[in-house]
């Protein structure tokens, strides 16, 4: 991790925890000023305050605090200190557990909105760069048994329409949870519809961190695509030879390479040997001959022509693998609702197969891989930052309605005990509570941050 990308990382990661903690606690906020409870202290950040503000209106402090990791909202509260008999109907442990419920339950709801609110800006603003979900089989996988074959293009999962790569994938993951035999629909390169039986009894999906759809053995297809040199060094073999940028490789040694890194597989195994590459550029076809030079990479020998190459899409098939979705309004509304609740349902379920063993605790991410996407995405442009912020919004909002006590959802399992009884959850229950909630919490944190530093040792 260079200094450039800490550049980036940094501020990504610091704006998307200060958006998620302020929507967050504003929601707390909001609601228990609209019911009436006084606000003591609005906090972004814990610890030593960076910057205070104290409304003359009614006394409220809001501050931005040093540690960005999280936030509260202190409310007027006879448990935490003594309170003016005039202003004990604005404490919050006299108000009805109804309007508890809402003021607790308004940071996580505010956290889906936040994530509803992105969805609609990207489906209907920004647009959503998607690509086609045209795959291509593995081979001895679940995909290869099922009969893919090379560019079909998958339409519906167990009867539901898709459009998109990420569609695919998160909808595959949603039917996976529920049954392990999933029908796909797709329309082959000969334009008829087909049906796949994937079986994916004995495939765990979430043991490891890979990604899903490589574990069913799908992959991104594409049609074979122009080889293309780029940078020519000087004094290179490549330039000595007579090599231009943009050639297009057409042959080595009478093969045409099916790829950039067969290519360069090629050129490393013939160090000190000449290899006749047929190039084709404006001026029409050439065959010259190119020396690799003997270099040394990762401790080993090899061969270098000092030109960089790549993969080029034509044109006119890139609109066939890729395209920006955008929605009018009111399919966006819909659109961005559907996409939030399959990703809370989701999340959920994968948090409950955790304790069952069937989702491994490795899949647990901390600041640093939250970070590490923040400055990736920021760096890719605003429709992927948009997702991402809207994805970790939802994540925050599922965790935060977990019934541990602690988090907002500990707080609200209380509640509901105490409308079942009639009576609120008595002090010393809560004491114990607050300690295990504590304990599961630390132990939460500790594991991501140790998933963290694995994945970077990785």
């Amino acid at each position: 991790m260079n200094l450039q990308n800490l550049l980036i990382i940094l501020p990504a990661f610091l704006l998307t925890i200060g958006i998620l903690v302020t929507v967050h606690e504003f929601g707390h906020f909001w609601v228990a000023r609209r019911l009436g409870v006084k606000v003591l202290r609005f906090s972004v950040g814990f610890g030593k305050p960076l910057w205070t503000y104290v409304s003359p209106k009614d006394q409220t402090e809001y501050v931005i605090a040093a540690l960005p990791l999280g936030g509260y909202v202190k409310m007027l509260d006879e448990r935490e200190g003594k309170v003016a008999p005039e202003e004990l109907d604005r404490a919050f442990n006299r108000q009805s557990v109804w309007t508890r419920i809402a003021v607790v339950a308004a940071g996580p709801v505010a956290n889906f909105i936040l994530a509803i609110l992105i969805y609609f800006l990207v489906f209907s603003v920004t647009g959503n760069p998607a690509m086609h979900p045209l795959v291509k089989p593995l081979a001895n996988t679940p995909a290869a048994v099922a009969g893919f074959q090379p560019g079909d293009k998958i339409t519906q999962i167990n009867e539901r329409p898709v459009t998109t790569f990420e569609e695919t994938a998160m909808t595959l993951v949603e039917e996976y949870l529920s049954t392990k035999t999933i029908t796909v629909q797709v329309e082959t390169q000969q334009a008829k519809l087909a049906e796949r039986t994937l079986d994916l009894t004995n495939t765990p999906l979430f043991k490891e961190e890979n990604d899903v759809l490589s574990k069913v053995g799908l992959e991104p297809w594409s049609p074979k695509l122009d080889l293309v040199l780029g940078q020519i060094l000087p004094n290179s073999p490549a330039e000595q030879a007579g090599l231009q940028p943009k050639d297009k490789v057409l042959a080595v040694d009478g093969h045409k390479p099916e790829t950039a890194e067969a290519f360069i597989k090629y050129i490393q195994q013939h160090a000190n040997q000449p290899i006749t590459l047929q190039v084709e550029r404006t001026s029409g076809v050439s065959e010259l001959v190119v020396t690799p030079a003997l270099k040394e990479k990762d401790g080993k020998p090899v061969g270098q022509i000092g030109a960089g190459v790549g993969e080029r899409v034509p044109p006119e098939l890139l609109s066939s693998l890729q395209f920006t979705q955008r929605l009018g309004l009111v399919d966006s509304v819909t659109k961005s609702i559907e996409k939030t609740w399959q990703m809370s349902l989701v999340t959920l379920k994968l948090m409950g197969r955790m304790l069952t063993g069937e989702v491994s605790l490795k899949n647990i991410s901390g600041p640093v891989t939250i970070a590490k996407y923040s400055g990736e995405t920021a760096s890719a442009g605003l429709p992927y930052y948009l997702g991402f912020l809207a994805v970790v919004s939802i994540s925050l909002g599922v965790l935060n309605l977990l019934p541990i006590p602690m988090l907002d959802g500990g707080h609200l399992l209380y509640y509901v005990i105490e409308i079942v009884k009639g009576s609120p959850v008595s002090p010393r229950i809560e004491e114990y509570g607050l300690r295990f909630g504590m304990a599961v919490v630390g132990c939460i944190m500790v594991l991501a941050v140790y998933n963290d530093i694995m994945r970077l040792m990785n």
